[in-house]
């Protein structure tokens, strides 16, 4: 959520980051709504004082010689009059409240000074290249036929199992996306200094409003039926950034480089805004498994932080020897909560493109405002706002459809990377 002081005190360069992302803040429904909220708040406090002042009335009339009980009577209709007007301007003071916490709910974060204006992903930014994609001596094949041609991948399965957009795995496929999940948290642990965390796959309204999902995005989440209002998480983003709602840490707690959280869970989304995109294969399922790494920051790290983050990522492509480009997002393509934010694609040689497998953003204050996330800055021994970030280590089913891919020979087996055999019991090739 935006900082209404901010909003109040330069609307100008609110509206203008805003414009940078495609989004036109309401601006004068705002200032409407805060002159009424303020107005309000005005005419609450006005009735509370007069309300003080009435209490003292009856020794006053008393003093002029009116009879007690007429004194308590004549004030008595005094207060019953204030009552009901401070439970009028009570319950107009909370439903303009609302109507403005609504708006400022729906608007998205100002992007940093260093995202590049544009609509689209055709006007995000690439930063560099890392790897040469292979050349092959044969017309290399997409996951889906390399899976299915070995039996090893099926969507028809799964479709009958649950529906589309669905697959069932089998034997060394299973196994290496298990591989893959165990290699990226090891890596990220034991390399990167994170904590492994468990965390629930069910998130309540709360969790998912402070992270930007609700009340935007609720058409993309799969919500239980009945029950407390659970829904399953879209990614580990959800719970783990809410460890830190409504909690201070303490300066010391950070550290230099903050907090670092990892965690494997699935992930479940229902790709509300995607149908007839990606319906074939791992790309783009209701399903899928991720390594998300979270971080908590002071204020003054974050953006070296997502420099970092962002490497941590790269780490597991460099290390599988993965082909991939850094993008720098535009405003246009970034999402709700964030300032900033790179992407990493990696090669797909049975798509001959370039797809996304991680995206690593910085939120700044947007997440922990609507969280109250905060740190006691050890300069003013007050509580302030944290700056919240997170990305992708990776997507698994995204990595695994990636390996496949860059690692396919023409009879149609499937090489395992160096860094996976450890984890792999031994097995070099899946035939």
């Amino acid at each position: 959520m935006l900082d209404i002081k901010a909003i109040r005190q330069n609307p100008d360069a609110v509206v203008a980051g805003l414009n940078k992302r495609g989004h036109t803040f309401p601006l004068e429904s705002f200032v409407a709504l805060d002159a009424e909220r303020k107005a309000a708040d005005v005419k609450s406090q006005s009735l509370l004082a007069e309300r003080k002042a009435a209490s003292k009335k009856i020794g006053e009339l008393v003093g002029q010689g009116i009879a007690v009980e007429d004194a308590k009577s004549q004030v008595n209709e005094i207060l019953e009059r204030i009552a009901g007007e401070i439970d009028k301007a009570t319950a107009q003071a909370r439903e303009v409240q609302a109507r403005l916490d609504a708006l400022l709910l729906g608007t998205p974060n100002i992007p940093d000074d260093r995202v590049p204006a544009g609509a689209s992903e055709e006007d995000n930014l690439e930063v560099l290249r890392w790897g040469s994609p292979r050349t092959f001596d044969f017309e290399p094949l997409d996951h889906v036929d390399i899976g299915e041609r070995k039996g090893r991948l099926d969507s028809e399965v799964a479709g009958k199992i649950t529906g589309s957009r669905f697959a069932v795995m089998y034997a060394e496929i299973a196994r290496m996306h298990r591989a893959l999940t165990q290699y990226m948290l090891d890596v990220h642990t034991g390399q990167h200094g994170y904590t492994e965390v468990y965390v629930p796959y069910l998130v309540n309204a709360a969790s998912l409003t402070g992270t930007g999902n609700l009340p935007k995005f609720e058409e993309d989440l799969f919500k239980l039926v009945g029950g407390d209002g659970y829904y399953l998480i879209p990614t580990a983003e959800v719970p783990v950034t809410n460890i830190a709602r409504d909690r201070v840490f303490e300066a010391d707690e950070l550290g230099e480089q903050g907090l670092r959280f990892v965690a494997h869970t699935p992930c479940f989304r229902s790709e509300a805004g995607s149908y007839g995109r990606d319906t074939r294969g791992l790309i783009r399922q209701h399903q899928f498994e991720k390594v998300e790494l979270v971080q908590f920051v002071p204020p003054s790290q974050s953006s070296l932080a997502l420099e970092r983050l962002t490497s941590h990522a790269e780490t597991i492509l460099q290390t599988l020897e993965l082909p991939y480009r850094k993008m720098m997002l535009c405003g246009g393509d970034m999402g709700f909560s964030s300032a900033m934010t790179y992407d990493l694609e990696v090669w797909l040689p049975g798509q001959n493109a370039y797809r996304e497998i991680s995206s690593c953003s910085n939120f700044k204050d947007y997440q922990a405002r609507r969280m109250m996330a905060r740190w006691r800055n050890p300069e003013t021994g007050k509580p302030e706002l944290l700056h919240t970030l997170n990305g992708s280590g990776l997507a698994v089913g995204r990595t695994l459809v990636a390996v496949i891919e860059n690692y396919q020979q023409a009879d149609g087996s499937i090489t395992v990377p160096d860094a996976l055999k450890p984890y792999m019991g031994g097995i070099s090739v899946i035939d």
